[in-house]
């Protein structure tokens, strides 16, 4: 599979080639759902906690005698039927991660990977895109001489690009990312994904390992 190859006039300047075992494969969407629900569970804090009967602060003193009143019975202020009383099976602080094994995480990013080459300009490949210093203002210059000013980008670097990175911080709809660190859930996120000099080498060698 072929896709063209920008410099950063956004100019065409030839071809690349994907890989059709990452980019070519027929698309399996569970695998696609499985790694997003693993992702998503994974930014959960699951810090959530409330306090039971036995760990309200308050004193255990009968309220009233046992019968005769009328109502209910009721051993202390701490009962959860009271206001201010503990909380029935109130949420603990739990871990929401999700097993996946490493075949399925695989076959779910090229899946994805597999999704966006079938789009018209869903993948680009644009030679020399760095920074040696932030400088947000002429990155989007760039984004806009490929056309993606106002489109959801994700650019995808073969290594890390500090002053990349920084520049486009600020930028609410691009998002610059290693090839390493590329997940199924960024990949699905976007409209489009620019590959950074050899980034798509960087990846098919990830995902073929």
């Amino acid at each position: 599979m072929k896709v063209d190859v920008y410099n950063l006039e956004g100019k065409k300047t030839s071809k690349a080639d994907l890989s059709d075992d990452v980019f070519g494969i027929e698309p399996n969407d569970h695998a696609i759902y499985l790694d997003v629900k693993r992702y998503l569970a994974a930014q959960r804090q699951g810090t959530h906690k409330a306090k039971e009967r036995a760990e309200v602060q308050g004193s255990t003193k009968k309220i009233k005698k046992q019968k005769g009143t009328g109502g209910a019975r009721a051993g202390s202020l701490k009962n959860p039927l009271f206001v201010g009383g503990g909380t029935v099976f109130g949420p603990r602080p739990r871990k929401y991660d999700i097993k996946l094994n490493k075949k399925v995480t695989k076959l779910a990013r090229k899946s994805a990977l597999a999704y966006k080459a079938k789009e018209d300009g869903g993948i680009r490949v644009v030679k020399g895109l760095a920074m040696e210093t932030p400088k947000t203002k002429e990155l989007l210059g760039t984004f806009g001489k490929l056309g993606l000013s106002e489109q959801k980008t994700l650019v995808v670097v073969p290594e890390q690009n500090q002053g990349l990175y920084l520049s486009s911080r600020n930028l609410p709809k691009h998002r610059v990312m290693t090839a390493g660190d590329l997940s199924t859930y960024d990949i699905m996120n976007c409209q489009n994904i620019v590959f950074v000099d050899n980034a798509h080498e960087v990846i098919t060698g990830i995902l073929t390992a």
